[in-house]
């Protein structure tokens, strides 16, 4: 296991699969309380130009768990950039305030921007279109919770693959487990040709569907994401797909009846409440493993953990 000590967390390009591994066994730890009070005298800053409630909530809750102190702010109208402050300017001042900066910005590579700038690790919590790295570590924590293994699962992506940047983390991150991929989407929001690239030159099978059921009934997981309409330029474009997919116990059922459902969360309409009570329903429980998962990833990076 190599050491994420000082080292900024910005892209599943820059991972490989025993680094997740270890992030994945080291929130184990965390979980199951073997470890406790690793942030104490450390400070966290949490810097948020787009809205967000489980991440920076997760955040936040990951922080003052493991003892550590946190400020920020939640949009960027509450920061100095509202009175023309760069996005440069705002990072060089608050890095020196903190032991870690965790950074979610609407535009594809601020985070990437920051880390180059940045005197302490910074932590992409979401730019844009592009990544989402820690939803994808609780994602994959909570598929090996589920199952025991992150090798050799069948996975299905439904819904947003175009803007969903939680589906091209977690797409990049299965295919370092030999993962098979069903992609499931309307046709203007099918992944982007970069990711299918990577799978395949990865190795990676996946096949393009518009219906979850064309999956077959062998499926470990079905990820469901939202159609977002904060990402479309267009408002008759977001019309023409904001309602195309709704899971159902049906669904589930004609799935084969044990695949087990996951979502990013926020929800829509995408999955009925119904699912809710089904044991295959594991979205509020990946949500809350946001919690150990983060303040594994902060442990590590700051050195309170290894």
């Amino acid at each position: 296991m190599g050491s994420f000590k000082g080292r900024s967390i910005i892209s599943l390009r820059d991972m490989s699969a025993s680094d997740l591994v270890q992030i994945v066994e080291t929130a184990g730890r965390v979980k199951r309380g073997e470890v406790g009070g690793f942030l104490a005298g450390r400070t966290v800053a949490v810097m948020f130009f787009e809205p967000s409630t489980r991440t920076r909530l997760s955040f936040e809750s990951a922080v003052l768990h493991s003892g550590g102190s946190i400020f920020g702010f939640a949009s960027s109208d509450s920061s100095s950039q509202s009175k023309g402050e760069s996005f440069a300017d705002t990072v060089r001042t608050v890095m020196g305030y903190c032991d870690a900066l965790v950074i979610r910005h609407p535009v594809e590579g601020a985070a990437r921007l920051a880390s180059e700038l940045s005197t302490v690790p910074v932590i992409n919590a979401g730019d844009g279109a592009n990544q989402h790295p820690t939803q994808t570590f609780l994602d994959l924590f909570t598929m090996h919770e589920a199952v025991g293994r992150l090798e050799g699962l069948h996975v299905g992506l439904l819904g947003d693959l175009r803007y969903g940047r939680t589906v091209h983390s977690l797409a990049m991150a299965m295919s370092m487990f030999g993962s098979r991929l069903t992609l499931v989407s309307p046709p203007s929001l099918r992944m982007p040709e970069q990711f299918k690239a990577e799978l395949s030159n990865s190795g990676i099978p996946f096949r393009e569907v518009q219906q979850p059921e064309e999956a077959g009934t062998d499926m470990d997981f079905l990820y469901v994401t939202r159609i977002q309409r904060e990402r479309f330029v267009d408002p008759q474009e977001y019309e023409a797909v904001a309602h195309c997919y709704r899971v159902t116990a049906e669904t589930v059922s004609n799935l084969g009846g044990k695949v087990k459902i996951m979502h990013p969360l926020p929800r829509v309409d995408e999955i009925a409440e119904e699912v809710d009570g089904l044991p295959n329903a594991l979205y509020f429980k990946q949500a809350h493993n946001g919690i150990p998962v983060r303040q594994a990833l902060l442990g590590l990076i700051t050195g309170g953990l290894d």
